[in-house]
């Protein structure tokens, strides 16, 4: 698989089955990601939800205020927030939203990549959750050439980002690296990287083509082609979920990769949660397996990125 489009795919198809979401959202969806009405409806016939789709009651299948999940407000006295813009490779703007401690550092960085929803608040409270810790977090907005997440409708952003070849996301995170390494509050040999679910996935492709980069996390990402492994400088901290029935079958051929290849790697699997636990506006948070993946995140970079 060159692309994400079989991954996003899967994932879509597992919320189905899993009774996260409608039929008809499904249908939507897959056809944004194969640009077929025909094959999505395809792709679901052969499915059946395991229970039916969640409907409106006591139990929210979305953050319930605007402000659900937030919980590094952008006002926080001890960091500075707000959105910030670059050149890309090519040459285009990529917009960004970038959060630091106050003072004048320099601090360590981490660049984040966010899941298939595009740069939402949550991510954005990543990266203060990042700040308060110590580091500059920026998050690129991968559909920036597109206008950018908050422009565009919810519906088309799957199609967007599944329909882009990967090497377009490498070189956006490329060109955030050396954003980051031009400004004066940041440590120029002290940049690293998280990403989530599809972020996940375009932060092992990172990884492969950056050799600069000093740590990396995944949480449950699609392997990178496995060819690419050799490329990867950065100790890699992998976190998946137990009942993560698309990703996890990629595990064994990614951890042989990375040991033949020598390089430093570390698996964590918690035990009775599902994709996406990490997002505490999501439907699949757990938040006890979400606090300690992040410290053990956090744990990661204290170790790589500030000795």
């Amino acid at each position: 698989m060159d692309g994400f489009k079989d991954y996003f795919i899967a994932e879509f198809v597992d919320q189905y089955v899993s009774g996260l979401i409608t039929r008809r959202e499904a249908l939507r969806k897959l056809a944004a990601v194969t640009g077929s009405a025909a094959i999505a409806s395809s792709i679901l016939a052969a499915c059946t939800p395991s229970q039916p789709a969640p409907r409106p009651g006591p139990v929210p299948t979305a953050p319930p205020t605007p402000q659900a999940g937030v919980t590094v407000p952008p006002d926080d006295p001890a960091l500075e927030a707000a959105s910030v813009s670059f050149q890309g490779e090519d040459g285009a703007t990529i917009l960004a939203y970038l959060s630091r401690p106050r003072g004048a550092g320099p601090f360590p960085a981490v660049m984040v990549c966010h899941e298939n929803r595009g740069l939402v608040e949550h991510i954005k409270d990543v990266t203060r959750r990042l700040a308060k810790a110590g580091y500059v977090g920026l998050a690129p907005d991968l559909l920036s050439r597109e206008g950018g997440t908050e422009r565009l409708d919810s519906a088309q952003v799957p199609g967007i980002l599944s329909n882009t070849p990967p090497a377009r996301f490498v070189q956006d995170f490329q060109a955030a690296f050396r954003y980051l390494q031009a400004q004066p509050f940041v440590r120029r040999d002290r940049v690293g990287m998280v990403g989530f679910c599809f972020g996940g996935g375009v932060t092992w492709r990172v990884a492969t083509k950056l050799p600069e980069l000093k740590a990396a996390v995944v949480f449950y990402g699609p392997n990178p082609p496995l060819e690419d492994v050799p490329g990867i400088q950065a100790p890699v901290l992998a976190i998946y979920a137990e009942r993560d029935s698309f990703v996890n079958p990629g595990i064994p051929a990614i951890e042989n990769a990375m040991r033949q290849n020598g390089k430093v790697f570390e698996r964590v699997t918690y035990p009775n949660t599902d994709h996406a636990f990490h997002n505490d506006t999501g439907p699949r948070y757990n938040a006890e397996a979400a606090r300690d993946a992040w410290a053990r995140t956090l744990a990661w970079f204290e170790r790589y990125l500030k000795a």
